[in-house]
């Protein structure tokens, strides 16, 4: 069982940083992907960043050139470095892990998702 343990979010002023963190069970390597994504009050769950195993990248256009997904791979660990944070960037933030065990074969897997709230 794939578990995905999400820490980082909390209180910030709006312009403040936050480094969101995804610590999955397994090696992050053996993911074909991981990501972030959100959920705002009366919004769907929308991908914020991802991140391949073959290192390539993918950001919404709402937080392109403010946040950065990366890998810490002595430490097993995903970020999601959040900077020049909005109002509007308030919400819950979810770690993805896809697997693919076989093409056209893939789980996907969740964490329990960390509260960041943008509020002067």
């Amino acid at each position: 069982q794939v578990q995905l343990v999400e820490s980082g979010g909390g209180l910030v002023q709006p312009g403040g940083s936050l480094r969101l963190s995804c610590v999955p069970s397994g090696s992050i390597f053996s993911f074909y992907s991981m990501a972030w994504y959100l959920r705002a009050p009366g919004n769907q769950r929308e991908l914020v960043a991802a991140i391949t195993n073959s290192n390539k990248t993918n950001y919404a256009d709402s937080v392109k050139g403010r946040f950065t997904i990366s890998r810490d791979n002595a430490k097993n660990t995903v970020y999601l470095q959040m900077n020049s944070l909005k109002l509007e960037d308030t919400a819950v933030y979810y770690c993805n892990a896809l697997k693919q065990v076989v093409t056209g074969l893939r789980y996907s897997y969740w964490g329990q998702g960390t509260q960041v709230t943008v509020s002067s």
